[in-house]
């Protein structure tokens, strides 16, 4: 993998990590669950506009990487806003 698609690779695990911490999925860095449904639908429009963006210029393999990880923000961010 060159260099440049291991770096985007880097940017959409660290905006799919923060959307999850967001979600109260998983902790943050210390430790704490907390909730942040306005940020996570932020970054589901930045990882939805880099998909759009990016179209045509990143592989196959990134493509599906991407499309799974926002079809699991946006599933779990309906579960979390139809809890409240």
């Amino acid at each position: 993998m060159e260099k440049n698609d291991q770096l985007f690779m880097q940017l959409l695990y660290m905006f799919h990590t923060s959307a999850m911490q967001g979600l109260g999925k998983i902790a943050d860095p210390s430790g704490q669950v907390s909730r942040n449904l306005e940020y996570v639908s932020q970054t589901i429009e930045l990882m939805a506009m880099l998909k759009e963006k990016t179209k045509g210029n990143i592989s196959e393999d990134i493509e599906k990487v991407l499309e799974g990880m926002l079809s699991e923000l946006r599933l779990n961010y309906v579960d979390e806003k139809t809890k409240f």
